[in-house]
């Protein structure tokens, strides 16, 4: 998954800039109707998650898949365990979704309340085995660099780091790549600390970090409340307070130029590339992209 690192001597623009090229961008499988935006913005072979939001939507993601696939992109479903039935259903929707070209999925626990079936937890659809039976060759993991506010409040950030181990050396004992893909937050030193905390818990899967696009603050602090991001929201929340900034359009030119330092200046950390959210709408994140890169 990591393309080979550039010389750490990299002017911060340039640097920035390449950075910016290994992104992938996350989409939900209405935003399909995009397709041709997407085509027109994104270097062949970019990867392109499928959310899936609603477990109705399934049939809506695999079409999404579909197209991507047909359409030169590297399709990456989202696998959410709490809104999966039983094994049956599983390996349905995995060999679907692999009939239409995803060799590379996410799998998750998902934010549901309560599960719809027998799953809750990401583990749990791992050790059927369906993913590498169908042909999926890597399984991306959540991470959370701070936190899951369903699970760290009640039980501590160590049950998270174990839960990586745990399908980490899985997909080892499996012959599986696999990377962690994390939430969205607003600033590096956080991803450089919980990076450093995973490599010295042996947990080494490449990180692709959650970056959300340009929007004004009112929509990012919607979605910081929506997605429990923590202590890095808190200037987002700050710039709220002041009814005269909620219309602002924050762009993220900081923070991908931290963890573009991150990426050249300290390789041992892991950190892959950006994963964009368009919360903002695709128009301002290619505008934003095109003009830092």
């Amino acid at each position: 998954m990591n393309a080979p690192l550039a010389s750490h001597s990299l002017p911060p623009a340039e640097a920035t800039s390449s950075f910016l090229g290994l992104a992938s961008i996350e989409i939900t499988p209405k935003q399909i109707e995009k397709l041709a935006l997407l085509k027109d913005k994104l270097k062949p072979g970019s990867r392109v998650f499928i959310a899936l939001i609603d477990a109705g939507d399934l049939a809506g993601q695999i079409e999404a898949a579909r197209q991507l696939k047909a359409s030169g992109f590297d399709p990456v479903p989202h696998v959410p365990a709490r809104f999966v039935k039983d094994e049956a259903d599983l390996q349905s929707r995995i060999k679907a979704l692999a009939e239409c070209g995803a060799t590379s999925m996410l799998v998750l626990g998902g934010g549901a309340p309560e599960p719809i079936g027998q799953y809750d937890a990401a583990i749990q659809l791992l050790q059927t085995g369906v993913f590498q039976a169908n042909g999926v060759k890597n399984i991306g993991l959540a991470g959370h660099p701070e936190g899951n506010p369903d699970i760290t409040k009640i039980h501590g950030e160590a049950v998270l780091v174990k839960a990586l181990k745990e399908k980490q050396a899985y997909l080892k004992a499996n012959n599986l790549e696999g990377f962690i893909a994390t939430q969205f937050l607003f600033e590096a030193e956080p991803v450089a600390e919980w990076a450093a905390m995973l490599r010295a818990e042996g947990i080494d899967l490449p990180i692709f970090v959650g970056v959300p696009g340009p929007a004004t603050i009112k929509t990012l602090v919607k979605y910081a409340a929506m997605c429990g991001v923590g202590n890095s929201a808190r200037f987002i929340r700050k710039q709220a307070l002041n009814i005269t900034k909620l219309l602002t359009v924050n762009t993220p030119d900081d923070f991908v130029a931290g963890l573009a330092q991150l990426h050249y200046g300290r390789p041992e950390l892991g950190v892959a590339g950006p994963h964009l959210y368009p919360f903002g709408g695709f128009d301002k994140l290619f505008d934003w992209l095109a003009a830092v890169k």
